[in-house]
């Protein structure tokens, strides 16, 4: 019998049932990286390889009930907060994360495959810049997201922002990271940028896959949490879950007649 547990990762979010999206990845991922997962539903897709057909939320006070049940009963070493179905998961969440501050809490909060990547909804990003992101340790989005967020404090809406800036409005209300990814330069290699409150922290370059890929992100960031979960701290883990992340798209499989679901355990 094994006395040293593996670390414990507790996951938010929507279920998948084509295993690409929400806490199936994300459980797929934690035990390729040596952690055991743990989930908390929030939502429930109807989905294929192609697409997102539908979400049918689950009641927050449900999904909660879910993941107090495992607090109870066994130590958490990482938190991740996936997608979920509206402000009132949010505040659910902020609330349990709430008691365990020492705890990295893992942000990845829109999921490109849904219709409006989860960026329509203003109470969700209100909620999410307000009472979530302020305790995590690492918040996960990209340019595009992060303008949409922006446009809550820049003046009349202004969609033309600048990134510095708007990392920096996030960071001063207590979020320790905030990791931006996929940004382009003019001959197409791909960054993921860390930053903190004092600029960036590290940077890791890659080259983009054709794909499609269903999954990609959500593989990243159940990598980047799994890693801290086992003691990484942001920086190493940056690195570390990128290079993890272009293995499991190189060997990525196509199940069906949609797009390719990343190889979360391939060998190199």
């Amino acid at each position: 019998m094994q006395n040293q547990p593996l670390p414990l990762i507790l996951t938010f979010g929507v279920s998948d049932p084509v295993g690409a999206l929400g806490v199936q990845a994300d459980l797929a991922a934690f035990a390729a990286l040596g952690c055991h997962g743990l989930s908390a539903v929030a939502g429930i897709l109807v989905s294929d390889s192609a697409r997102v057909e539908n979400m049918y939320e689950v009641d927050s006070d449900w999904m909660a009930e879910q993941a107090r049940v495992l607090l109870e009963d066994m130590p958490i070493a990482a938190f991740k907060v996936g997608a979920v179905s509206s402000a009132l998961h949010l505040a659910a969440i902020a609330e349990i994360v709430s008691d365990y501050p020492d705890a990295p809490l893992i942000l990845d909060p829109f999921l490109s495959a849904l219709p409006d990547s989860g960026l329509g909804d203003e109470e969700m990003l209100s909620a999410l810049r307000s009472i979530l992101a302020p305790q995590a340790t690492v918040l996960i989005l990209s340019q595009h997201e992060l303008g949409r967020m922006a446009e809550m404090w820049r003046d009349g809406g202004d969609g033309d922002g600048n990134l510095d800036e708007d990392v920096a409005e996030l960071t001063s209300s207590g979020l320790q990271y905030v990791l931006v990814t996929g940004t382009r330069d003019d001959k197409g290699l791909c960054s993921n940028t860390l930053f903190d409150r004092d600029g960036v922290v590290a940077r890791v370059d890659w080259n983009n896959l054709p794909g499609p890929f269903v999954g990609a992100g959500n593989t990243y960031s159940a990598a980047f949490t799994a890693l801290m979960a086992r003691g990484l701290d942001a920086p190493a883990a940056l690195a570390a879950a990128q290079e993890y992340t272009t293995g499991a798209l190189e060997h990525a499989q196509r199940f069906g007649m949609g797009k390719f679901i990343p190889n979360k355990f391939f060998r190199p």
